[in-house]
Order: C-alpha cells, then sequence, then structure tokens
C-alpha cells in the first residue's frame, strides 16, 4: 500500500472530514440568549424582592424582552438538531440529551412548586424544548415542510383562541384565551413553530451560507460562546444563585 493511501486512512484525516456538531456562532447566540435571561432574571427576581417596581405581566418592554429571549432558544432548538443530526444521524445521543432536558425540566417544576406554589411551572421553556424536539427532528431532512408547518403553527398560536385550550390539562397546547397562572408559560402553539423555523433556517445557513457561519465562529468572543455551550445548567443554577446573592445583598 502506497503512502499517500495510508495517509488517506488515518484516523485523524476522517475526523477532520466529518461535519461538526458545534459552531461557535451558533453557541455565541445561545450565549448571548443566556445573558438577556440573566439581565431578565435579575430585574424580576429584584421586582420579586420588591427592590424595585416592575410589571412583567402587562409591561410592553418586558414582555417583547421576554419574546425576544424564548424565541432565540427555540430557533436555535431548530438549528442545533440540523447541525446534530447531521454530525451523528443516530437516535442515541439525540434522546439522551431529550432525557436530560426533560429531567432537568421536572426538576423546575418541582423547586417551583416548592417556591410559588401557587403559580409553579407546569409547562415552561424547558418543557417546551424537550418536546419540541421530539416533534420537530423528524422534520429535519425536510426544511421547506418544516418552514410551512412553522409559520402555519405560529400563525395559529397567535390568533386563535379557544374555550377548550383553557382546560388546565390542555394548557401545554396553548391558544388559550388567557394565560395560565404559572411563572413560567411557553405553550407549543405558537413556540414549536418557531423550532421549526429554526430547522429551515438551520438547514438554509449550512448549505448556502457555510462559509460565513465559519467565519462568524471564529469572531465569536470565546466566553460567549462558552456560555452557550453549557446553557442548561446555567439555566438550573442561575436562579438560586442570584436570589441567594440578593437576598444577602438586600
Amino acid at each position: 500500500m502506497s503512502r499517500r493511501r495510508r495517509r488517506d486512512r488515518q484516523p485523524g484525516r476522517a475526523v477532520a472530514a466529518a461535519p461538526r456538531a458545534r459552531l461557535e456562532v451558533i453557541d455565541g447566540l445561545r450565549g448571548f440568549a443566556i445573558c438577556l435571561m440573566l439581565i431578565y432574571h435579575f430585574t424580576f427576581d429584584l421586582a420579586w424582592l420588591r427592590v424595585i417596581r416592575a410589571d412583567f405581566n402587562h409591561d410592553t418592554f418586558w414582555l417583547a424582552f421576554r419574546a425576544i429571549i424564548v424565541t432565540l432558544f427555540l430557533a436555535l432548538v431548530g438549528v442545533s438538531l440540523v447541525l446534530a443530526k447531521r454530525a451523528d444521524p443516530g437516535p442515541h445521543a439525540f434522546w439522551r440529551r431529550v432525557a436530560l432536558i426533560a429531567g432537568c425540566a421536572v426538576l423546575v417544576t418541582i423547586a417551583s412548586y416548592l417556591t410559588f406554589p401557587q403559580t409553579f411551572i407546569t409547562f415552561g421553556i424547558l418543557h417546551c424544548i424537550a418536546l419540541s424536539s421530539v416533534l420537530a427532528r423528524p422534520l429535519v431532512d425536510f426544511p421547506r415542510v418544516a418552514l410551512a408547518a412553522g409559520v402555519a403553527i405560529v400563525a395559529l398560536g397567535l390568533s386563535v383562541h379557544l374555550p377548550l385550550f383553557d382546560a388546565p390539562w390542555l394548557n401545554w397546547v396553548g391558544m388559550m384565551t388567557h394565560k395560565p397562572a404559572t411563572e413560567d408559560y411557553v405553550p407549543l402553539f405558537p413556540w414549536l413553530g418557531v423550532a421549526l423555523i429554526g430547522i429551515a433556517l438551520g438547514a438554509h445557513a449550512l448549505s448556502r451560507e457555510r462559509q460565513r457561519l465559519d467565519t462568524a465562529s471564529r469572531l465569536t468572543p470565546g466566553w460567549v460562546a462558552w456560555l452557550g455551550r453549557h446553557s442548561l445548567l446555567i439555566y438550573m443554577v442561575h436562579q438560586p444563585v442570584l436570589i441567594g446573592v440578593l437576598r444577602v445583598v438586600t
């Protein structure tokens, strides 16, 4: 066998040619969403401790601020599904990740019940991410279908409000006539649609804008990408840390 053939079969070269499951720019965008979330929750905690006054349920600014954060997270769920499946099309890593997120969602529900028994979280951001990941993954290979379905789900979620979905056991669907009494509410309608649109955006970017993605990855600050890579851990610990520090300080 020639040297050239031996070099081509070196394990290092095979790994380098494989699609990457992570891009610094995607981690950076998720890290940016984490920074916005920290600002939002820090202000929320200050209001909860009555240090400042802020209406997070009715003030347009804070409603829009939260919508931007949730949109970033759910859209990046779709983009990440595309990246992950192209790098490792097997189901094992996917289901491990879903199980981890779902387990953390259960912990959030328990912790919120102990803190806010009247308004504890039944279907928040982690619950939505876990279920949306399962429902959206079959459309990773069909980005146009994902885009059409995503737009339809967003439109229905924002425009259709039926008393049927006011039932507590249907809160997770969305399309209610009023927001339920809960500290965090991210229903499938419209937010599953945002994840599906993220699939379409991710497929388009990876097929036609890969060079720009690589350039943006090189320009992404390392600390922001680090936040994005550890977003689940940060989400789980940030509120106890913030509340603990604020209680000591105030």
